[in-house]
């Protein structure tokens, strides 16, 4: 089981090492995408997971959020109105599609985050997305194996995973998608678009979600993951060695914590496409990670006096 586990860990940070160095080699940057490394680790290491059997959706999802990110941040100016509107659209798109895939988020909200403009943005968000789609089919159907059985742990993970259902999570999630918004240009805070993906598993699977009773593990995971990314990219430079050594570097920190949080990996290889990614990319991810737990303590506090408010009338 273990073996297995670092056979897929390898096989993820070789797949994100190639991106990074198809990245350089074409000076296409985009083909360096950050939630490539939390695919790429959830499908190789939970081969029966929610994401590894949503292939079309793995492949077409992310693209489809991307083009959406890609027009509005070029047809409007940056600020909150582009943010909600390409927030909006994914979580439509994810909702009519019943779609696992998470990522999307991330996918529609780096053009507005990071003012992405190329027109090569949503082709290659579906080259690299395709290529790993067609790596866990290809892997599939080599091993023919019997599945092994799904443990505990992992049937959480996949609940976590899972489209969301209903509506009553959407005002929550709202108020720190907007605030985060409203805040980031004032405050001069860098939008971490993983945190907003973070932010739909938690918020649309509060009963489940494994970072709920532990807050400041999440914290961890996300703040010194995107140092260990930065330090790497300074040390090394934006590439494929600093890209795998910042995703096995968030492999070690999640296992030590025993927290599975894809979307912190994402956050460790946002340095890879960053123009800067120092102490103000670390900061920026502390204050937003912090306002999350916030204001989802916040919503969860609600929620429960509204409950105890209608148990008693």
């Amino acid at each position: 089981m273990r073996f297995e586990r670092a056979r897929g860990e390898a096989l993820a940070a070789t797949l994100v090492a190639a991106a990074a160095w198809c990245a350089g080699a074409t000076g296409v940057d985009t083909l360096m995408f950050p939630e490539l490394g939390a695919l790429a680790h959830d499908v190789f290491t939970r081969p029966q997971g929610a994401w590894a059997r949503a292939l079309w959706h793995i492949a077409f999802m992310p693209a489809l959020a991307a083009l959406i990110g890609l027009t509005l941040a070029r047809a409007l100016p940056l600020g909150l109105p582009a943010l909600a509107l390409s927030l909006g659209s994914t979580l439509l798109l994810l909702g009519l599609f019943r779609s696992p895939l998470a990522p999307a988020i991330s996918a529609g909200l780096l053009p507005v985050a990071l003012r992405v403009r190329s027109p090569w943005y949503p082709a290659s968000i579906l080259l690299v997305t395709g290529v790993l789609a067609g790596v866990v089919l290809l892997r599939a159907t080599l091993r023919r194996a019997v599945p092994a059985p799904v443990d505990p742990a992992s049937r959480i993970d996949d609940q976590t995973e899972e489209a969301a259902h209903g509506w009553r999570w959407l005002p929550g999630y709202t108020l720190f998608a907007l605030v985060a918004g409203g805040l980031a240009q004032p405050a001069h805070l860098l939008l971490v678009p993983p945190l907003f993906v973070v932010a739909y598993e938690m918020f649309a699977h509060p009963a489940v979600c494994p970072w709920r009773a532990r807050p400041w593990a999440l914290l961890a995971a996300c703040v010194v993951g995107a140092a260990c990314g930065a330090a790497m990219v300074a040390w090394l430079g934006a590439g494929p060695l600093s890209a795998a050594a910042s995703l096995l570097a968030g492999v070690l920190l999640v296992r030590a914590l025993d927290l599975h949080v894809p979307p912190a990996l994402a956050i460790g290889l946002l340095p890879q496409i960053l123009p800067r990614a120092g102490w103000y990319f670390v900061g920026s991810v502390a204050l937003l990670c912090a306002w999350l737990i916030a204001s989802f303590a916040l919503a969860d506090f609600v929620a429960q006096r509204l409950s105890t408010v209608r148990r008693t009338a």
